[in-house]
């Protein structure tokens, strides 16, 4: 098989006091996600989403929240070494297409910088990494503000 699609999909909690990171990016906020690493639920989101395309499992079993090496890890380096095992097993990313839902904080002025930082770690062109925002209408805990979460698709294909 030359092409592989995957899906992937992350969540987090919000809380007071935590640094929020989206796609490798600081945004200023009065909140941050809460996790074991960074907590950049857009790069876990896409780590799935690779892992998935090639049945590898997900990104609890290779960086697993009970590993102290990955205690507030930056998300970047996981996101790379996910692609590295790609990469070992003999697949190139095409594209890469994802959305994240939160309330807020607005994350427009950012998402340039999202796609040129995983564009840059992922060895692909920016115009092939698609990073889009969408609030769930106040519904939810997205909408409460007390989470957020990140969806992702691949394309892989056989090099």
């Amino acid at each position: 098989m030359s092409y592989r699609i995957g899906s992937g999909v992350d969540f987090h909690q919000l809380a007071e006091g935590r640094e929020f990171r989206i796609g490798g990016v600081t945004i200023p906020h009065h909140k941050g996600a809460l996790g074991h690493s960074d907590a950049d639920v857009l790069l876990h989101a896409i780590c799935d989403a690779m892992l998935g395309a090639l049945s590898l499992g997900d990104i609890g079993f290779h960086f697993p929240n009970t590993d102290p090496e990955y205690k507030n890890i930056d998300s970047k380096i996981l996101l790379k070494k996910t692609i590295d095992l790609i990469r070992h097993n003999g697949y190139s990313i095409v594209n890469i297409d994802s959305t994240v839902c939160l309330e807020s904080p607005r994350i427009r002025p950012y998402v340039a910088q999202m796609q040129k930082n995983i564009a840059e770690v992922a060895g692909i062109n920016e115009k092939e990494v698609s990073v889009k925002a969408t609030t769930t209408e106040k519904m939810g805990f997205a909408g409460r503000e007390e989470g957020l979460m990140a969806y992702a698709t691949v394309l892989l294909k056989k090099v």
